[in-house]
């Protein structure tokens, strides 16, 4: 029995302190908060859209823009939650994104139907996707360093999660500093990409998030 004691503490007192994982809603926080500062810094630096204020009178535009905060907090947290072996028992936060995406689809389809005459198309188009991708590097940089201290078992989901909560940071950011009117670039340039940003994810995640 002593030497069952002595071991016991022998191992106790060479044993490393572990920190106790976060819970997914501080991990989730820590994130929103660093993308929030990002954005704002950005912002600042970019300068905002000139009609911005008009803008916000606009209901299709506010709800536009509500969809697309509502995404980049959803998809924070689902990707908190998708660092966990057992999604910390908050299976349904895990899956939010995709409800979300869905009143996102149909927020750009009534703005579409609201844009009539439409608005002229702006001279640029794919410049749009490449702006976010590359506003996006940073964020999904720091997220995918802090998903990979954690142990997912859903590293392909994680990783899709992941990107999606980054590009929309960027989108926040060009939707906020574009001065442009046409739901259709928006649509074509600024969103559809988000189905690739996906499926990159998807293969970063099996690449970098598994153990």
């Amino acid at each position: 029995m002593v030497n069952i004691e002595e071991l016991v503490e022998s191992l106790a007192r060479d044993a490393a302190p572990v920190k106790p994982a976060p819970h997914p809603f501080m991990l989730s926080l820590r994130w929103v908060a660093g993308a929030v500062v990002y954005l704002v810094a950005s912002l600042w630096i970019s300068g905002l859209r000139p009609d911005l204020m008009q803008k916000l009178d606009e209901p299709w535009f506010v709800a536009e823009l509500a969809s697309l905060v509502l995404i980049f907090i959803a998809t924070s947290l689902s990707a908190a939650v998708l660092v966990f072996p057992d999604l910390h028992q908050m299976r349904k936060a895990a899956w939010a994104p995709v409800g979300l995406f869905a009143i996102f689809v149909i927020v750009l389809f009534f703005s579409w139907r609201a844009d009539v005459p439409p608005a002229p198309l702006p001279m640029h188009s794919f410049e749009c996707t490449v702006s976010i991708t590359l506003f996006a590097l940073l964020p999904a940089a720091w997220t995918f360093f802090s998903m990979r201290q954690f142990a997912s078992t859903h590293s392909r989901w994680a990783g899709s999660v992941a990107l999606l909560f980054a590009f929309s940071v960027g989108a926040l950011w060009l939707l906020l500093h574009e001065l442009n009117n046409s739901i259709i670039h928006v649509i074509q340039w600024h969103y559809l990409p988000m189905l690739g940003i996906g499926l990159v994810g998807w293969w970063l995640g099996r690449r970098f998030l598994k153990w």
